[in-house]
């Protein structure tokens, strides 16, 4: 009952946002701050800039994902940042580091990216209309799992493994970036 009194809360709480956007003084400032949230780079250009995300840009050199990232198509990101990879495990990293493991590495990475774009409200639309869960289809075939706990919108890929979005909405010309807390790692990849 709990959840459901949640859920029907989260989605008023959307549909209030939406009717309040009608309004002329908020539709300008809202569609002046759309001018400026989406950036001209890729997602791939704006991985590269960003400090915390060192170590994704170089799993997705490695993989040759980052020349899909650099396409004009839409994409949504979930991207691991430094601190996600660092609670893997030693042998892990040192098995997705090993060149014979490029394959297993480039799935992982493929349950991270959604050739769609995917921002946070469209996500909280998608739980409203799917009782509080949605999924999405990777680049891998699998689906993502979306829930919400609290305020934080909660992903979980087919092993149960589970991520929080930390930043959302960070909108590039060809998609969307949400960084993540944890790494997606298919029980089966090694």
């Amino acid at each position: 009952m709990k959840k459901w009194t949640f859920l029907v809360s989260l989605c008023a709480l959307f549909l209030g946002v939406l009717s309040n956007a009608q309004d002329n003084k908020v539709t300008q400032i809202k569609n002046t701050v759309s001018q400026f949230s989406t950036s001209e780079k890729s997602i791939i250009e704006r991985t590269a800039s960003y400090e915390s995300h060192s170590t994704l840009m170089r799993v997705l050199k490695a993989t040759n994902l980052d020349k899909v990232l650099d396409y004009n198509g839409e994409f949504t990101v979930f991207a691991p940042s430094n601190l996600a990879f660092e609670k893997l495990s030693k042998i892990t990293i040192d098995k997705l580091n090993d060149p014979k493991n490029k394959k297993a590495l480039r799935d992982i990475l493929s349950y991270h990216i959604i050739a769609d774009k995917l921002s946070a409200s469209t996500i909280l639309k998608a739980m409203c209309r799917g009782n509080g869960t949605a999924k999405f289809t990777t680049i891998q075939g699998d689906k993502i799992t979306a829930t919400i706990n609290g305020i934080d919108i909660v992903l979980t890929d087919k092993s149960g493994n589970r991520a929080v979005i930390v930043t959302a909405d960070s909108n590039q010309s060809n998609g969307v970036i949400h960084e993540i807390d944890t790494v997606f790692m298919p029980v089966t990849m090694f």
